[in-house]
C-alpha cells in the first residue's frame, strides 16, 4: 500500500485537498484492495479552516510525521500557501527529500518555491497566479498553459479541480490505465484531461455573448468545427447582416469571428491529437482546416509545433513518462 501525506494549513483551498483524496481514497488495486494510505496533517495537528470556512481535523500533527518517508507528499493551494507560516515553510524543506514524489495542486507551488524546491525545475500553478509565482521565484521555469506538469519525481498543477486530473495521472503510473479509469468511473469524472491541454478553452478565453443568437452561434461553431464557419455563413444563422454579425460579435465575445474560430479549431484539433488515434489528415478533415498542411500551419503559427509533433509529445503514455516541453499557450490578441 503506497502512503501519501497531505499537508493541511489556514485558509488552504478545499477542493484542493478533497479533490486529489478521494481520487487515492477510491482507488483499489487488481486484488479490491485500498492502493493507498492517506493522512493529513498540520502544524500541531489543530484544526484548519479552508478558505470556504470548511473546518477540517487533521489525522495527525506535522511534527509526528517528522523524518518519516512517503510515496507521495502532497501540498495543496489556498491564500495560506502563498502566505505561508515560517514553521509550515521549514517542515518542508526538511521532509519533503524524503518523499518518492512531490506534488502540489495550484498555488501549492509556492510552498514549494518557497522551501527551494522548485529552483532550475519546470511548474505551473493557477493561470491567476503564474506571474506571481515567476516574478517572487526566477528560479523557477513557470509554465501558464499546462493543467499539469510532471518534471521528473515533481508535479505540479493547475487550478483547483486540475488537482483531480494530476491525481489520476499519478494512480495511472502506479497502477495502469484500467485502475485510473474505474477511480474516474467511480468519481463520475474524465479519467482525466491530458497534462499538456491548456488551462485556457476558447470558451473560457472569450466571453459568453449576451444576445442569444451569438450565444447560439458560439455553441454552434464549438460543435460543428468542420463546418464552413465563414462571417457569411454564420450571420445567416444569426439572421444578420454579415456586417452587423461581426460588429456584434466581436463587441459580446471580446473578439473576431474569424479568430473565435481558429481557437475553436486548433482546440479541437488539440483534444483529437491527444485522446483519438486519427491520422493527421482525418483530424484536419473533422476539425475544419480541410487539409493537414493548413491545420500544420496552424499549429506552428499558434502553439510553435507541428501537429506531429504535438502528438509525439502529448500522447497519454507518453505523457506521464517525462515532462514535455513547453509549448506556446493560446492567447487572445
Amino acid at each position: 500500500m503506497r502512503s501519501v501525506l497531505i499537508v493541511l494549513f489556514d485558509e488552504v483551498q478545499s477542493l484542493d485537498v478533497t479533490g486529489p483524496l478521494e481520487v487515492f481514497a477510491n482507488a483499489r488495486d487488481h486484488a479490491g484492495n485500498h492502493a493507498y494510505h492517506v493522512r493529513t496533517a498540520s502544524l500541531g495537528g489543530t484544526p484548519i479552516r479552508t478558505s470556504s470556512g470548511l473546518r477540517i481535523t487533521p489525522d495527525t500533527d506535522l511534527a509526528a510525521a517528522h523524518g518519516q518517508a512517503w510515496d507521495l507528499l502532497l501540498l495543496p493551494g489556498g491564500h495560506g500557501a502563498r502566505h505561508p507560516d515560517p514553521e509550515l515553510t521549514t517542515w518542508i524543506r526538511a521532509n519533503a527529500p524524503r518523499a518518492a514524489r512531490l506534488a502540489s495542486v495550484c498555488t501549492g507551488a509556492f510552498l514549494l518555491a518557497e522551501a527551494g524546491l522548485l529552483n532550475g525545475r519546470t511548474a505551473t500553478t493557477h493561470w491567476a497566479y503564474c506571474a506571481e509565482l515567476a516574478g517572487k521565484y526566477p528560479g523557477v521555469t513557470v509554465d501558464p498553459d499546462p493543467i499539469f506538469i510532471k518534471d521528473g519525481n515533481l508535479a505540479t498543477s493547475a487550478g483547483v479541480t486540475a488537482g483531480i486530473d494530476l491525481a489520476l495521472a499519478l494512480l495511472e503510473d502506479d497502477l495502469g490505465r484500467d485502475t485510473a479509469l474505474a477511480t474516474a468511473r467511480h468519481l463520475v469524472v474524465f479519467l482525466r484531461r491530458p497534462g499538456g491541454q491548456s488551462q485556457f478553452s476558447a470558451q473560457l478565453q472569450a466571453q459568453t455573448a449576451t444576445r442569444k443568437p451569438i450565444r447560439h452561434v458560439q455553441q454552434w461553431i464549438t460543435e460543428h468545427p468542420a463546418e464552413n464557419l465563414t462571417v457569411e455563413g454564420l450571420a445567416l444563422k444569426a439572421n444578420l447582416s454579415p456586417r452587423q454579425f461581426a460588429r456584434a460579435f466581436t463587441t459580446e465575445v471580446g473578439m473576431t469571428p474569424g479568430r473565435y474560430v481558429d481557437q475553436v479549431r486548433i482546440e479541437a484539433a488539440r483534444r483529437r491529437l491527444e485522446d483519438s488515434a486519427d491520422g493527421i489528415e482525418e483530424a484536419a478533415r473533422a476539425c475544419g482546416y480541410g487539409t493537414p498542411e493548413a491545420m500544420r500551419r496552424a499549429f506552428i503559427k499558434t502553439l510553435g509545433v507541428s501537429p506531429a509533433e504535438y502528438r509525439r509529445r502529448f500522447t497519454t503514455k507518453e505523457n506521464h513518462a517525462d515532462r514535455h516541453p513547453a509549448v506556446r499557450p493560446l492567447r487572445t490578441p
